[in-house]
């Protein structure tokens, strides 16, 4: 019983890596249809983002329940996006706050919980930039705004790494990797690693 999240910036090569290794696994990148209708700011829009991450988060429940392995493409939880957009100055710290808060909540509820295994995936400009171009089929016009973000994932799912040990891989792994070697996750919905967690990132949201 494993759920395994993939993540990366847009155009790293998460999806197509998820196809390859958990195509019948798979719980894909989706989004609300009416998200653009949405207002950028406020308590509504904090608890908007957290009821469609906490639906994607049930899915994957609900596939590891029936086939005992999910793989999601970027991770449920999500809390990283609002935090990194702080970082660079595109989403107003009030706001990660909001975020934070309906986050928390949804974990103490269950709702949302942390992955048994994390494998993010880092990209140099020209390679993502060119991956980007050659995808006729998903429209990426925010491309270099993620890609700007990237630093600042990279540096969310070391603190991860630290907070739930030994879960979190910088790389996509080419073979996929056996679920047997990931040890038993007893950290799924722990608050308190969540606090120590968040506290870590203490002194770096701007």
């Amino acid at each position: 019983m494993m759920i395994i999240v993939v993540e990366g910036i847009s155009a790293a090569g998460k999806t197509t890596w998820c196809k390859s290794h958990g195509q019948s696994n798979l719980i894909p990148a989706t989004f609300p249809a009416d998200r653009k209708a949405q207002p950028l700011t406020g308590i509504e829009t904090a608890q908007y983002w957290t009821d469609w991450n906490a639906k994607r988060w049930g899915d994957a429940l609900q596939m590891e329940r029936g086939k005992g392995l999910a793989i999601c493409d970027t991770d449920p939880l999500k809390l990283h996006y609002s935090w990194c957009l702080c970082q660079i100055g595109a989403l107003p710290k009030r706001q990660w706050e909001l975020q934070l808060q309906a986050t928390r909540t949804a974990l103490q509820e269950k709702q949302l919980g942390f992955a048994d295994a994390y494998f993010v995936k880092v990209i140099d400009y020209q390679t993502a930039k060119q991956q980007c171009e050659e995808d006729t089929c998903r429209v990426r016009d925010r491309f270099e705004l993620h890609f700007r973000l990237q630093p600042f994932l990279v540096h969310w799912y070391e603190l991860l790494e630290k907070a739930l040990g030994g879960r979190v891989l910088l790389t996509l792994p080419d073979d996929g990797l056996p679920p047997d070697v990931i040890p038993l996750n007893e950290l799924r919905y722990d608050i308190n690693v969540f606090d120590r967690f968040v506290s870590s990132l203490e002194g770096k949201t701007k």
